[in-house]
């Protein structure tokens, strides 16, 4: 991976796709990208930045897909593995016919051999830090395969996140030397850190009537950047039914699908306001939260606030408010 600091991004322009897919080939490998159907508005930024002595990567992207092929084995980078962070937002990761999702705060190892996808549901965040893939494999061996999610309840799985999240905290590289030491570590708690099925007994024993509700609407309140956010999707995710999913709002006069705009405008309207975010643009808010049309974002948050998301924006930062 090359140790570059400067970023690259692109809003999709003519030659957008292009420069976008060359600069994450240089930093990912052989990669390609397939746009998420609102084309108008695809972003994409990549940066790869060292951390005491370690090198990591940064990307950021609403593409619809990202797909290695692994069908040449000789033009693949065959040197790491890669332990990958969701910082922000949803994906799904597929490898060795595996496929495991994302949210923001989990951990999952990949290898940088064989085919591999990325699928964003919405605008997502990674930082993904460089492993040697020969001590990877040495310490698997017998443990299982280069891929896989990190458990967030064991102590080694918890032990891993702690690292990645100092690292991802840490400010401008100071010249520290220390990566042989912190690679050795990262890579000894990887397997006792893998997550096992037992680490995940059933959510929902045991709850019911506004228990349940509650739940559910953490779940939802936990997955308002995934646009694939529907009834039937959550229902699935939860194990009950889509009548039993409804029947938990209509009891409160509500709707599953009213609660879940609701949020995300409330989200949207959050991020708007908030003076640190005054450099994100509208629409980049809007994927964050799980829209993927402008022109209905719009329409949506004029109706439930009475003015525009740029208004309201204005509105909200004017000084002495």
């Amino acid at each position: 991976m090359p140790q570059s600091t400067s970023p690259y991004s692109a809003t999709l322009a003519a030659d957008g796709l292009e420069r976008w897919t060359n600069a994450m080939q240089q930093v990912c490998g052989r990669f390609q990208t397939e746009l998420a159907f609102n084309r108008s508005l695809f972003i994409g930024e990549i940066a790869t930045f060292n951390r005491a002595g370690l090198v990591l990567a940064n990307l950021r992207t609403n593409a619809g897909n990202i797909r290695r092929l692994g069908d040449n084995a000789d033009c693949d980078d065959d040197q790491h593995c890669f332990l990958v962070s969701q910082r922000m937002g949803y994906s799904q990761i597929t490898q060795d016919g595996v496929s495991i999702q994302l949210s923001p705060g989990e951990l999952l190892l990949m290898d940088s051999v064989g085919p591999c996808e990325i699928t964003p549901f919405g605008l997502i965040e990674h930082v993904s830090l460089s492993l040697s893939r020969e001590q990877v494999r040495k310490h698997l061996t017998g443990a299982g395969p280069t891929f896989g999610k990190i458990s967030s309840t064991n102590a080694c799985g918890r032990m891993l996140h702690l690292l990645m999240d100092q690292l991802c905290r840490e400010g401008d590289d100071n010249g520290d030397t220390q990566g042989e030491a912190l690679q050795s570590a990262f890579i000894a708690l990887l397997a006792p850190g893998f997550e096992r099925s037992e680490d995940h007994p059933g959510a929902l024993t045991g709850l019911g009537g506004t228990n349940l509700r509650g739940y559910v609407q953490k779940v939802i309140d936990e997955s308002l950047g995934q646009p694939g956010l529907t009834p039937a999707n959550l229902a699935e995710r939860l194990s009950i039914s889509v009548r039993h999913l409804y029947r938990l709002f209509e009891e409160e006069g509500d709707s599953v699908c009213r609660y879940i705009q609701r949020s995300r405008l409330k989200r949207s309207a959050d991020d708007l306001s908030n003076p640190f975010l005054k450099r994100e643009s509208i629409t980049s808010i809007a994927y964050k939260w799980g829209f993927t049309d402008s022109a209905h974002f719009s329409r949506a948050f004029k109706k439930h606030f009475e003015q525009s998301p740029k208004d309201y924006r204005a509105m909200a930062l004017m000084p002495g408010r």
